[in-house]
C-alpha cells in the first residue's frame, strides 16, 4: 500500500469519526438550550463525567430501563447504568460497597423508607434538594427528608389482584383479613419482606391491624412466597395461583395492558401506599450526574415515563395512569417513618419464624 493510499485511508477514518462526533455534540448543545436554567450547569458538569450508576428496587426491570433511557435522551452524553434488583438486595449491595470501601453507586432508590433514615444517620447521603421537587404532588413533598437528603420518587400502591378468568369479582376476597379464610388455601401468592421493602411495609400494617395471629392464619393457607412484591404478577399470569397479595398496582395494570386476565381489588380495609425515596450517595463517583438524576426523577419527564408503565404520577400536570382509581377515591393506609424504622426488623423476623423462609 502506498503512503498516499495510507494517508487517504487515515484521513477518511478521521473524517468519519468527526462526522460521528458532530451530531452528538449538536444534540447535547440543543438539549442544554432546552433545559431550565437551574439544570444547565449540572448538565455541563455531568457531561464531563459521562455516566452514573443507579441502584434501584422501586420499579420493575422494564420500566427501570425505560427511565434510564429517558434520562439519557433528555441529557445526551450522560449514560444511566441501571442496576435493578429488589430493594433489600439493592441495599445489601450498597452496604457491601461501603464495607469494601468501593464507590460504585451514584443514586440509590428503594421501597424501604428505613434504608434512608439509616443511611442519613450514617452520613452516607448527599444533602441535595432538587429544585424540581418544589413542583411535585403534596404526598411526595410531605414525605421527603426536610433536610434534603432524600426525595420521594415513587408513590406505590399495593393491593390485591385476581385471575379474572378463573375468579369472579363476587367470589374474590374484598379485604386483607379475608385472605386468612381457609378457602384460599393454595391459591395465594405474595412477596417476602426480607427482600421487598413494600411487603415489609404491608406486614407492619397487617400486624398493627390484626396482630401476629394474622400471619399464622395466612401461613396455614400455604401462600406461594416469592421475593419482589411484583413476583405474584408472574405467578398469576402463569396460572399457578389465583390471588396476588400485596401486589403493585403499576405492575398489575401493565400486565393487564398486555392482555393478561388480571383485575385489581382495592381492599376495604385499606390500600397500602408506600412513599419510596431516592437519594444521591455522599461518595458518589459521579456527583454532578447524581444531582442531575435527582432533578430528573423529581421532574415532569420522569413522571411521563413511569406513567407509561402505570406508575402513579408525581407531578400535578401529568395525569394518573389509565385504569387506576384516583387517589382521593381510595382508602389508603401507610406506616409512619417511625413505624418503619422501629418495626421493620421485627416483622422480617416474625415472617421468617412463621413461614420458615
Amino acid at each position: 500500500m502506498t503512503d498516499l493510499t495510507k494517508r487517504g485511508l487515515l484521513g477518511g477514518t478521521a473524517a468519519l469519526a468527526a462526522a460521528a462526533i458532530l451530531p452528538a455534540r449538536n444534540a447535547a448543545a440543543q438539549a442544554a438550550q432546552d433545559l431550565p436554567a437551574h439544570e444547565r450547569p449540572l448538565y455541563e458538569a455531568a457531561q464531563r463525567e459521562g455516566e452514573l450508576t443507579w441502584y434501584t428496587g422501586q420499579l420493575q426491570a422494564e420500566p427501570s430501563e425505560a427511565v434510564g433511557r429517558a434520562f439519557t435522551e433528555r441529557y445526551p452524553g450522560v449514560r444511566c447504568n441501571v442496576v435493578r434488583t429488589t430493594s433489600q438486595v439493592a441495599f445489601q449491595r450498597l452496604s457491601q460497597d461501603a464495607r469494601a470501601r468501593v464507590a460504585q453507586c451514584d443514586v440509590f432508590s428503594s421501597t424501604d423508607y428505613s434504608h434512608f433514615t439509616f443511611l442519613k444517620g450514617e452520613g452516607r447521603l448527599m444533602p441535595y434538594k432538587p429544585e424540581n421537587a418544589a413542583g411535585m404532588v403534596k404526598g411526595a413533598r410531605d414525605a421527603a427528608d426536610p433536610d434534603g437528603h432524600f426525595q420521594i420518587t415513587y408513590l406505590a400502591l399495593y393491593l390485591i389482584a385476581r385471575r379474572s378468568d378463573r375468579l369472579s369479582e363476587a367470589e374474590a376476597p374484598k379485604s386483607w383479613r379475608e385472605l386468612t379464610d381457609p378457602k384460599w388455601r393454595d391459591k395465594l401468592a405474595v412477596g417476602h419482606p426480607g427482600f421487598s421493602g413494600a411487603i415489609g411495609n404491608w406486614a407492619i400494617m397487617m400486624r398493627a391491624a390484626y396482630g401476629e395471629e394474622f400471619f399464622k392464619q395466612l401461613e396455614r393457607n400455604r401462600p406461594q412466597i416469592g421475593r419482589s412484591a411484583g413476583d405474584p404478577v408472574t405467578t398469576l399470569n402463569s396460572g399457578e395461583r389465583l390471588v396476588g397479595v400485596g401486589i403493585p398496582s403499576a405492575a398489575t395494570l401493565f400486565s393487564m395492558s398486555r392482555g393478561n386476565p388480571l383485575a385489581l381489588i382495592y381492599p376495604t380495609d385499606g390500600t397500602l401506599m408506600v412513599p419510596s425515596p431516592s437519594a444521591a450517595i455522599a461518595n458518589a463517583p459521579k456527583p454532578n450526574a447524581a444531582k442531575l438524576f435527582m432533578e430528573f426523577v423529581t421532574g415532569d419527564a420522569y413522571s411521563r415515563t413511569i406513567r407509561q408503565y402505570y406508575a402513579e404520577s408525581l407531578r400535578p400536570n401529568v395525569p394518573p395512569p389509565e385504569g387506576a382509581r384516583p387517589l382521593d377515591e381510595i382508602k389508603l393506609i401507610t406506616p409512619t417513618p417511625q413505624q418503619i424504622q422501629n418495626e421493620m426488623t421485627e416483622v422480617k423476623e416474625l415472617w421468617r419464624d412463621t413461614f420458615g423462609v
